[in-house]
Formats: structure tokens, C-alpha cells, sequence
């Protein structure tokens, strides 16, 4: 991405809402851009690209432009998408690129089935057909979670069940990486539940360093300050689109 100028007379938090401009594609439907991930701008911006010169549908906080949504057309994220921020005397442009800004749906039809072969079978369905990969996170008796990637598939086999243990199954996808892997995953999908809860407690897991792996507290500082700042775009992203999919079940106002 070009890295944005400004002028003397911006305030620091213009900038930091200038800096931190998002735009990513929902589910190969939409372009959500948003500025608001450091709070509500003090002024009321306008947002345009090349292709649109003015913005069909504000997403709104307290009364202010915080975000936009327009249309995504087929392979838009393998182009450099314009965007500009204008407050009426100001403007400010950036480009980006959208290749691995995709966040998908969360897959649905989430079931569990017992199979034949007395494995213990879940099966889910993409919001997207093709160029799709795929995690699983599984938990037994209520213990800590456990992420597996299971890539192409749309299936997980959990190998011999115990009849007396409860497992809890969620599911989340992205882009993969033959389509340009991007590096946003879905939200999990709705859990789906085998079995009986057994109230065993939480597993406990400890995590053994050789003395010269253990890691710097300079480095571990600097893991912390990256991965706060993921997650914080991360929910910024994500309170947006909830906006957003609430505003698709009644008509808006086009500006």
C-alpha cells in the first residue's frame, strides 16, 4: 500500500483515522471500507473510488460517515482499488490492494452424523463454490478447544467417539492460497453438539522452552504490541459488518 502524506493542519486524530482506512471484501459480495477503527472522526467525510464518485450506502455512528459499502464485481481485489476521504476542504487518497483482504461468511448446515465405520462424522457447506479453505476447532467435555486444519474438505472425522464424552464442533473458511490467500478467516460457524456432557475438568497445558529457544522479552513485548493491534482491526471489522448486515434487512437511504 502507498504510504499517505499530510499536511500541517491535520490533527492527530485524522490522521490516525486516515492512516487506518480498511477496505475489505465481504463474501465476494461487497467492498466494506471503513475509517473508525481508533473511534468516530471529528468531522463528516465523504468516500469515492475511481469507478464511483460518490458512496451508494453510509455506514453511520452517531451521526457521522464511518464507513462505506459498495458493490464488489468479479476479480476487483486482483486490481489496485482508489479510494479518497474528502471533508470539503481536504482530500485524502490511498490505494490498496484487496487480493488478500477477503473475509467470507461463515459456513452453514454445520451437522454431526455417526457413521458407519463408528467415526463420528461433521460436514458443513461454503458460503462461496470453489478456492476455499477450511478450520475446525473441537472440544470434548467442555475442555480447551483444539484448531485443526482440514484444508479442501468440507468434512472432519472425529475417530471413535467415546459414548460418554460431549463433543462441540465449530467451523470457520477463507480464500485459499491457489486464489490468492487471504489473511482475514470467517467468523466460526454456529457450533454443532455430539454426545453427553461429562463434567470432567479443564486440561491443563504447559508449554516447555529449551533454554536457548526461550524467547527475549523485547520480542515477546513486540508479539504482544502486533497481535493487540490485529485484534483490534480484527473487531473493528467485524462491528462494522455486523452494521452493514443489518442494514441489508431494510431499505437505506442513497446519498
Amino acid at each position: 500500500e502507498a504510504r499517505p502524506t499530510f499536511d500541517s493542519t491535520q490533527s492527530f486524530s485524522t490522521i490516525l483515522i486516515l492512516c487506518h482506512l480498511q477496505c475489505v471484501v465481504i463474501n465476494l459480495e461487497n467492498v466494506l471500507c471503513s475509517w473508525n477503527l481508533y473511534g468516530t472522526p471529528d468531522v463528516n467525510y465523504t468516500f469515492s473510488s475511481r469507478y464511483e464518485s460518490s458512496c451508494a450506502e453510509y455506514l453511520l455512528e452517531n451521526g457521522l460517515n464511518i464507513g462505506c459499502r459498495r458493490p464488489y464485481t468479479k476479480l476487483q481485489r486482483f486490481d489496485t482499488f482508489y479510494t479518497k476521504l474528502s471533508d470539503g476542504s481536504r482530500v485524502f487518497q490511498k490505494e490498496l490492494q484487496l487480493k488478500t483482504k477477503v473475509k467470507l461468511n461463515p459456513p452453514t448446515n454445520v451437522t454431526v452424523k455417526n457413521g458407519s465405520d463408528f467415526n463420528l462424522w461433521f460436514y458443513w457447506n461454503h458460503t462461496t463454490p470453489k478456492c476455499v479453505d477450511s478450520e475446525v476447532r473441537i472440544r470434548i467435555n467442555n475442555n480447551d478447544w483444539e484448531i485443526l486444519s482440514v484444508f479442501h474438505k468440507q468434512s472432519y472425522c472425529q475417530n471413535l467417539p467415546s459414548s460418554s464424552s460431549r463433543y462441540e464442533l465449530q467451523v470457520r473458511s477463507r480464500i485459499e492460497e491457489s486464489c490468492g490467500k487471504s489473511e482475514y478467516w470467517s467468523d466460526w460457524s454456529e457450533p454443532v453438539v455430539w454426545g453427553f456432557n461429562n463434567t470432567t475438568g479443564k486440561a491443563l497445558v504447559f508449554m516447555f522452552w529449551k533454554k536457548s529457544e526461550v524467547p527475549s522479552v523485547k520480542l515477546l513485548l513486540e508479539e504482544v504490541v502486533r497481535l493487540s493491534h490485529l485484534e483490534r482491526i480484527q473487531l473493528s471489522l467485524a462491528n462494522n459488518i455486523k452494521r452493514f448486515n443489518r442494514t441489508l434487512q431494510t431499505p437505506s437511504p442513497i446519498y
